[in-house]
């Protein structure tokens, strides 16, 4: 079976799920190029939990954790099978990596998952589970959940940290706009990932600069530390450009390993 990549998506707005904007196209580029994947695994911030929880619903429904959004948006539904089984493999793999892990039965997507799996394999064939983002876990940590996962790449299973390259609500919620400090600390992470800055990264809020402004609360970035930490250091590394959305939120993403269609972003 082929390994299958980890990737960090940027997931925005909400609004993403209806405007793709210049991520929206290209996430269905590469999913069109994913062959041989298995199952799909997201670690998203909008579920934060003691410990880690791993879903084993099989029918996971779309959940609408979000408000004062278009009406259209809660009628959207991301139909998909879930993965007990992968998932029963993830929470044994996070408990021999000394992680506190529990099944949770019930819980749907939330839209960190559901919203850009829309974009990547909008046909909804692939099983989907989640794995929750500890409250009280910091970069290194997020790093050595990644790592742990990282097995299951061999099986098949893509792994998803799902976040936003920058994430300032209340600059979002103030339309302010100066993306100048935002692409600044793209472009700091855009190196770093280039030259598998490890260190460099888990450190960002000392290295990078506008980094407490640019993520005035680490949530949303962890998820990339995730995707790293499941990542080899001889994987391909592809950068997907996703442009400056609301002038502060970069939708940037990144990919590490192989896919099997020139039409991959690089």
């Amino acid at each position: 079976m082929q390994i299958a990549p980890s990737l960090f998506v940027s997931h925005g707005s909400p609004m993403f799920a209806v405007e793709p904007g210049q991520l929206g196209p290209r996430l269905q580029a590469l999913g069109e190029s994913l062959h041989g994947i298995r199952a799909i695994l997201v670690v998203s911030p909008h579920w934060q939990t003691r410990g880690v929880r791993v879903t084993t619903a099989t029918r996971p429904e779309t959940i609408h954790d979000f408000g004062g959004f278009p009406p259209v948006l809660y009628t959207l539904r991301y139909d998909v099978a879930g993965a007990p089984d992968v998932a029963a493999q993830a929470a044994s793999l996070l408990a021999d990596a000394g992680f506190n892990v529990a099944i949770d039965e019930q819980r749907g997507l939330d839209h960190g998952a559901w919203v850009p799996l829309r974009h990547l394999r909008p046909q909804g064939d692939l099983p989907v589970f989640q794995v929750s983002l500890p409250h009280d876990i910091d970069a290194a940590g997020a790093l050595r959940l990644g790592a742990a996962l990282a097995p299951l790449r061999e099986q098949g299973v893509l792994i998803v940290g799902s976040g936003s390259m920058t994430h300032n609500l209340y600059e979002f919620r103030r339309h302010i706009h100066d993306p100048e400090y935002a692409q600044q600390f793209a472009d700091w992470v855009r190196d770093a990932v280039a030259r598998h800055d490890v260190h460099g990264l888990v450190d960002y809020r000392r290295r990078a600069p506008n980094a407490e402004r640019a993520h005035p609360s680490e949530e949303h970035f962890l998820p990339l530390l995730v995707a790293l930490g499941a990542s080899q250091a001889d994987d391909a590394r592809h950068f997907i450009e996703g442009g400056m959305t609301y002038g502060v939120l970069s939708m940037d993403s990144y990919l590490w390993g192989d896919v099997a269609s020139a039409n991959a972003p690089h």
